[in-house]
C-alpha cells in the first residue's frame, strides 16, 4: 500500500482512507463514502426543513471535553490542506511561475509566499 494512503483522512469524520471503501478528493480536502452517504441523507431531509444555513459542529451543544477532543481532528485536516497547498505551489514552481504571481493568487506578498513555500535545496 502506498505511504500516502495512510496519511489521507476524510476532512469531515477524520477516518483514514484505509478505513473506508472510497475517498473522493477535492482541492485540499477529502470526503469518504460514509460521509457522502450522510450528506445525501441530510440533503434529502433538507427538502422538508426550512433552514438552509449549515452549522456543524454545533459547539454550543458540545461539552468542553468534546470540543477539546475535536481540535486535533481540525488540526489534522488543516495540516492535510496545507500539505496539498504546498504541493500545488511546488508544481507551479516547476512551471517557472513567479513568486509574485503565486503570492498575488494567495493574497500575500511575493516575499511571504517565498518564505512560506520555498523548499530548501
Amino acid at each position: 500500500m502506498p505511504d500516502w494512503k495512510e496519511k489521507i483522512r476524510c476532512s469531515f469524520c477524520h477516518k483514514k482512507s484505509t478505513e473506508v471503501t472510497k475517498m473522493v478528493a477535492g482541492p485540499g480536502v477529502h470526503i469518504c463514502d460514509q460521509c457522502i452517504g450522510l450528506c445525501n441523507e441530510i440533503l434529502e431531509g433538507e427538502k422538508l426543513a426550512s433552514s438552509t444555513e449549515p452549522r456543524l459542529p454545533m459547539w454550543e451543544s458540545m461539552t468542553e471535553e468534546q470540543i477539546l477532543e475535536h481540535l486535533p481532528k481540525i488540526a489534522a485536516v488543516q495540516a492535510q490542506v496545507d500539505d496539498n497547498l504546498r504541493d500545488w505551489v511546488a508544481h507551479l514552481r516547476t512551471r517557472d511561475v513567479s513568486w509574485e504571481r503565486i503570492g498575488t493568487s494567495l493574497g500575500m506578498t511575493r516575499q511571504s509566499a517565498w518564505e512560506r513555500f520555498r523548499t530548501e535545496t
